[in-house]
């Protein structure tokens, strides 16, 4: 009769390794599970014995298209093992299915290291602590929880769902902001071939005729002439101006400043804040609903919001909850966040629906954000082609007025 080796886990959370024999893989695994043990691994004794190596087999179908890991595949990853496992296939079955038909080349690895700890005996969500530039802290803590409470299959779901909105969210702030960058680019080159190439021609044209240029002429010519000049240094001296600003920014002390400058502009700054209140309300919905606790929910979330300020707004907030106190009373008291959301936390409170709340608050600002994009994209066409107009129209002044001087000289 075959032999199955496996490896799992009790209850309590202790290692057991065995070999059991069945007919089938179903019924050594049914078999296990009917001694309440969590099943890590199992697979036929001869595998160790066959001389083939599985991952020949996977290298000989598995065709990558890209090295690095995108969005797209963490969101494809997690929607997949969370069907396998839901169609009751075993986590390690389910990643070397998936590890055939990934399409980046790290995340491949990444999976195979993930099966290779897993047969040491790592629960998943200890291997996936071990690719921290992939997996998030969010991953790991809902993992573990989905592990804990025997809900993987759902939680891996409700991850995913919360990817797939964040992308898809992303996308469409990305998308909103491509054509005002283009329309902004396209206005820049222009002044700059009308400043480096037109003036310059006006200039030599007009040194031929005696006449004192006015005031508005000269200050164009002596501008292109400069810009003309020293472009080349003026482009140096920017690129090595932002790899600074770039680099200082990376540290805590520059991101902290530089946050808090977004946050403080005029008519942007509210759009950030309630861009970073998007996310966080986002996380601590998918974390509340897949039962993590609310202290830990606000941990994870503060090591993983991408705002230091809001970060530590959340950290004050943590250790208030910490003391006893509801989450509505703090959030309140940073007067970061609007009357209406304290108000619908409070509420959330009060029935026992924290996590719908939380989704319904990232519904309302996701939207908001909608309409500002929107309405920012409409605005912003007619304001820069009265920028544009105005500066050509400067510029064109100034050229054709020593034209009027010398036709009243001749």
């Amino acid at each position: 009769m075959p032999r199955f080796f496996y490896i799992a886990r009790d209850r309590v959370g202790h290692k057991q390794t065995g070999i059991e024999e069945a007919s089938t893989q179903e019924e050594a695994l049914s078999r296990l599970q009917t001694r309440d043990l969590i099943i890590v691994n199992i697979f036929p004794e001869y595998k160790e014995t066959t001389g083939i190596s599985p991952d020949v087999v996977s290298r000989a179908r598995f065709k990558p298209k890209h090295y690095r890991i995108t969005g797209d595949d963490l969101v494809l990853f997690c929607r997949q093992l969370s069907t396998l496992l839901g169609a009751g296939v075993t986590i390690l079955k389910s990643l070397e299915i998936i590890a055939l038909q990934i399409a980046s080349r790290r995340l491949y690895s990444v999976i195979k290291d993930l099966q290779k700890n897993m047969e040491a005996g790592f629960s998943f969500h200890e291997a996936l602590a071990r690719h921290p530039n992939v997996f998030s802290d969010l991953w790991t803590n809902l993992v573990e929880s989905g592990e804990a409470s025997g809900n993987l299959a759902i939680v891996l779901g409700r991850l995913a769902s919360y990817l797939e909105r964040n992308a898809a969210f992303r996308r469409k702030v990305i998308s909103a902001l491509i054509y005002p960058a283009i329309l902004m680019a396209a206005g820049l080159g222009a002044l700059l071939f009308l400043t480096i190439k037109i003036i310059p021609t006006f200039a030599e044209l007009f040194k031929g005729f005696n006449v004192t240029f006015p005031p508005l002429t000269r200050i164009l010519i002596a501008t292109s002439l400069f810009i003309k000049k020293f472009i080349f240094i003026m482009v140096i001296v920017f690129i090595i101006a932002c790899w600074m600003l770039r680099k200082y920014i990376r540290t805590r002390a520059g991101r902290k400043i530089y946050e808090k400058f977004l946050l403080n502009l005029p008519v942007f700054g509210e759009f950030f804040r309630v861009f970073i209140i998007e996310r966080f309300t986002s996380e601590m919905a998918t974390l509340l609903e897949s039962g993590v606790p609310i202290l830990y929910s606000l941990e994870i979330t503060e090591r993983s919001v991408a705002n230091l300020v809001l970060a530590e707004i959340i950290h004050r907030i943590k250790e208030d909850v910490r003391q006893g106190k509801t989450l509505s009373h703090p959030l309140e008291r940073s007067g970061f966040f609007e009357p209406m959301a304290v108000q619908m936390v409070t509420i959330g409170e009060e029935i026992g629906e924290l996590s719908n709340m939380f989704k319904r608050l990232n519904v309302f600002y996701q939207e908001y954000v909608d309409t500002f994009l929107i309405r920012f994209t409409t605005m912003f066409e007619p304001i820069m082609l009265v920028f544009m107009g105005l500066v050509i129209g400067i510029i064109v002044i100034g050229m054709f007025l020593p034209i009027f001087q010398i036709t009243q000289i001749h």
